[in-house]
């Protein structure tokens, strides 16, 4: 069941502390959808999440127009609430996939799974791999070009 909803906040909100005004918005939504689809488990939407703290936690709409979306959900009523032009969607039961059994690879001809693998990177990447000599590369001494700092003695000045 699906519908469209004008939801007045000034009056709830005007009731609280300036700095918990958005907050009670928000319980003043909650409460207006439960009393008139008569369901106790509501689900904002993150939009109507942000449209609603849009101005900071001071300043809320006055008024807020929704979409709401009553239905089931594993096995119990949910009531799905955002603003009406963005789509509402039950969510669905994705069963869990049941977890693969490992087959055993014939490794019949193969020293080691390892070799095999390397072999096949060669062909794929069509080049060798660099030996460990050719990875290090040769110690080159650092040029210093620095002048030695001259020596300057701090220290009082002579009276003129």
């Amino acid at each position: 069941m699906e519908r469209l909803y004008t939801i007045p906040l000034r009056r709830e909100f005007s009731k609280a502390a300036n700095y918990k005004r958005t907050a009670k918005a928000i319980k003043t939504v909650r409460a207006f959808v439960q009393k008139h689809m008569k369901c106790e488990n509501v689900k904002l939407g993150r939009e109507l999440n942000l449209e609603l703290w849009k101005h900071g936690r001071k300043n809320p709409p006055p008024r807020i127009k929704v979409k709401v979306l009553k239905g089931k959900y594993k096995d119990e009523e949910i009531v799905l609430i955002n603003l009406p032009n963005i789509k509402i969607e039950m969510p669905t039961d994705k069963k869990k996939k049941k977890k693969e059994e490992k087959t055993e690879v014939n490794l019949e001809g193969m020293d080691d799974p390892q070799k095999e693998q390397d072999k096949e990177k060669k062909e794929v990447l069509g080049h060798r791999e660099p030996k460990k000599e050719e990875l290090k590369q040769p110690e080159k001494p650092l040029k210093v070009d620095m002048k030695p700092r001259e020596k300057r003695v701090i220290g009082r000045t002579s009276k003129k």
